[in-house]
């Protein structure tokens, strides 16, 4: 037996350990997390200092035994889970579960797995360190008091099931508010106008910097131009720089992945834990952009090897943010010389991103000669602006370009990569001029990545937990990330050229999203309910506030109880006001009153999610009419549903057409949306909304679900028509009235006579059921 015993997170990690240490280590791995508090009410003693209640769960208990035995066969234990807060937890755990004694037991970090980081980690023991762990175990104890003491109000005062989070709540409310400015934002029109000049044989681009908001007074600049003459009043050339951006954090990567990549926050982190285990990058949880001298040294000779000395440029970055350490580094190759990985195409994307990013923040600054150009026009006192640009040295640029949310947005009609040579006082030779319609914009919606940006400048949340956090909303339902369609918009263009102008009406698609966050009517609901009765969770400053006192107790300044216990009294009290004064939640909107009956007509959340009602339940009940009910759509809100949209949803169930002289009828039931014909019930497919059923696709759902039917049956009997041989999931069985019953091996299902079906439905019937044996009853 090895006299050391090394426990990290991962098995990949492990494995990659192992081979540096030699034969008088053993490596093995913890999987995570060996135990979690208790999932009942008792998990965490409020009246003992919050003391915690933990257990191993059943899947952890094999590896916590083998732990156990080797611990205790080892002279020394090396705990070496990640070196954030979650891995000192960890470390903490394994040292109180598996009984570990301090004089026998060493604590060791290292940010990235490569041969010399981790001897000298082993070089550099140090113990656990109880502040980081007593600021995990605030997190994990604060966030497991607010889930537990705020979902039971919403499932009484909102709709049962809900849950609700600290962090997740906030990330809720920042979409919940967006989507309500895009829907109250009014667009604007105006008119910008661009101009063509010739230049010999080239052409270039010159913009109105004003925009007029009329068609008229857009038209009255063309007309005014028409036979005007064009001068280049002053001409200015000046040099511009464009420096790095800093190396990733958590948080950058995770943006630039999801532009660059199409990548989600999830899949990010999950790629880069890959690349770290393997030990092809540093620590991937990290808000530091600080690199280390070895890491300054390492990108140095890489970049005066592969593009010379004057692409160099020593950097030393320093985080904005107050609370990051920068003991860590940032994430960066733990080898600058491997500029590409062998392995998997996500792994392989992600590892070229962070090594040029990284290299980049290392290289010198790109130089520009910028040209503006001014340019009168004889009968107007507006000017219009050329600008130009050219490369003198691409410097960094030759690796690496960071991205922006707003790429799309920035594109400017009137700028041009390089302008033809200009001098001042020089004629120019109008080609056309186009005034177009341009309209303002809503502020965009969320992506994953822009509200990780969003939390992080907020001081909410930390590297470990932006995923989760984007994660567990959309897993909740209070959040869907998906696409929409856009829809078409006329918009106007004038256009002067050889002394003409042309008025015309062009097509374009507006409002068109793309992975971005939208919140549903649920979301929105839960968010209004969480905003009006208990302000603090909700709260940007507040859940800011609480970050830093995390923050404040890993450094030894706060003792985590006092914490705790200033946070949980008020909320507590907040808890137990609610329960008794608040009334239901449901989102419930009016939209009028119905053109024809009369009644109200309302909108609202329900057991089952949003719908709309006409009629109101009380007054209706006494004169014996009862409401009508219909669900909402998908891609429809109850905030923005119209009365016109609210009552196409009353025109089902409908007939769809005819199909072997039978009508086929289009409806929603208890379980779902379906077609009726010949007395016959049709589900519909998943996704297939009833609204939109055509004839021809209910005749193909039809035909297709008897095939399927066909196929399924392998025998029927005249004796008793409810009695059939089948074939199911897992092989032929035979439906006995509401009884499935399993067909003895050896027995071949086409040769089974109706008397044997009986015989085995019989036995069946009288077999004892064992637990986890059932074959389930049909239902």
């Amino acid at each position: 037996m090895a006299k050391n015993l090394l426990i990290v997170e991962s098995p990949a990690k492990a494995k990659t350990i192992e081979g540096y240490l030699g034969k008088d280590f053993t490596v093995k791995s913890s999987y995570g997390h060996i135990r979690d508090l208790v999932k009942s009410d008792d998990a965490i003693d409020i009246a003992n200092d919050f003391k915690q209640k933990y257990e191993v769960p059943a899947d952890k208990k094999q590896i916590v035994s083998e732990l156990k035995k080797l611990s205790k066969e080892a002279d020394m234990v090396w705990l070496a889970s990640d070196e954030d807060r979650e891995g000192e937890a960890i470390s903490w755990h394994l040292f109180d579960t598996l009984g570990l004694k301090d004089a026998t037991t060493k604590r060791i970090v290292f940010h990235e797995i490569t041969k010399p980081a981790i001897l000298r980690a082993i070089e550099n023991p140090r113990k656990i360190d109880y502040n980081l762990v007593n600021a995990q175990q605030a997190r994990r104890v604060l966030d497991r008091l607010v889930g537990f003491e705020l979902s039971p109000v919403l499932w009484k005062k909102v709709k049962p099931s809900l849950s609700a989070g600290r962090v997740q709540s906030v990330a809720v409310r920042l979409i919940v508010d967006r989507e309500r400015e895009v829907n109250k934002f009014k667009s604007e029109a105006a008119f910008k106008i661009v101009a063509l000049f010739d230049k010999g044989k080239s052409a270039f681009k010159a913009e109105l910097p004003e925009r007029f908001p009329k068609q008229d007074d857009a038209e009255k600049f063309l007309q005014d131009c028409t036979g005007a003459g064009f001068e280049i009043k002053s001409l200015e050339t000046r040099p511009a720089k464009r420096s790095p951006a800093a190396p990733f954090t958590t948080s950058t990567l995770q943006q630039e992945a999801s532009r660059k990549l199409g990548f989600s926050v999830s899949r990010t982190m999950q790629v880069a834990q890959k690349l770290y285990e393997s030990g092809h990058i540093t620590y991937m949880r990290t808000d530091s952009v600080n690199l280390s001298d070895h890491a300054l040294n390492a990108a140095e000779q890489e970049i005066v090897s592969a593009y010379g000395s004057k692409y160099h440029q020593l950097r030393k970055y320093k985080t904005k943010n107050a609370s990051a350490q920068e003991a860590h580094e940032a994430i960066r190759p733990t080898y600058f010389n491997q500029h590409t990985i062998s392995s998997d195409s996500s792994e392989m994307r992600l590892y070229d991103l962070i090594w040029k990013r990284a290299i980049a923040s290392q290289m010198s600054e790109a130089q520009f000669e910028k040209t503006t150009a001014k340019i009168s026009i004889t009968t107007r006192k507006e000017e219009l602006v050329a600008n130009g640009e050219v490369m003198k040295f691409d410097g960094f640029l030759k690796v690496y370009l960071e991205s922006s949310d707003e790429e799309e947005e920035n594109l400017q009609d009137g700028e041009n990569a390089i302008l033809p040579p200009l001098s001042k006082g020089q004629q120019l030779e109008l080609q056309e001029m186009i005034a177009t319609e341009r309209f303002s914009r809503p502020p965009a919606r969320y992506t994953e990545a822009s509200l990780v940006k969003k939390l992080e400048e907020l001081g909410i949340g930390r590297p470990s937990t932006y995923a989760p956090t984007i994660s567990t909303i959309q897993n909740r339902g209070y959040v869907v990330k998906e696409e929409r369609e856009g829809r078409q918009r006329t918009f106007r263009v004038l256009t002067l050229k050889a002394e003409k102008i042309v008025k015309d009406e062009k097509t374009e698609n507006t409002g068109a999203e793309k992975g971005k966050l939208f919140p549903t009517d649920i979301g929105s609901v839960v968010n209004d309910f969480l905003v009006q009765d208990f302000k603090d969770i909700v709260d940007f400053h507040f859940t800011a506030t609480v970050e830093k006192q995390f923050d404040e107790i890993a450094q030894g300044l706060t003792e985590w109880t006092d914490m705790i216990r200033g946070f949980y009294s008020p909320f507590h009290k907040e808890v137990e006001s609610t329960l008794e004064t608040a009334d239901k939640a449901t989102g419930e909107r009016d939209l009028g009153v119905h053109p024809v009956s009369g009644k109200k007509v309302s909108v609202r959340i329900g057991r089952y999610g949003p719908f709309v009602q006409v009629g109101e339940t009380n007054t209706d009940g006494e004169n014996g009419e009862k409401p009508l009910y219909a669900s909402l759509r998908n891609g429809q809100s109850i905030e923005t549903i119209s009365m016109e949209d609210a009552l196409e949803l009353f025109k089902l169930p409908k007939k769809v057409g005819v199909f072997e002289d039978k009508d086929m009828t289009v409806a929603i039931g208890k379980f779902g949306p379906y077609i009726r014909h010949n007395s016959a019930f049709f589900s519909l497919t998943k996704g297939l909304d009833p609204h939109d059923v055509t004839e021809e696709m209910a005749i193909e759902l039809i035909i297709e679900k008897r095939k399927k039917d066909a196929e399924k049956l392998i025998k029927s009997f005249d004796e008793d028509p409810t009695v059939k041989v089948l074939n199911g999931r897992f092989g032929p069985y035979i439906e006995f009235g509401k009884l499935n019953v399993k067909i003895p091996k050896g027995k071949e299902p086409q040769s089974l006579t109706f008397e044997e079906c009986k015989e085995l439905a019989a036995i069946a019937e009288k077999e004892p059921k064992k637990a986890g044996k059932k074959f389930a009853k049909k239902k």
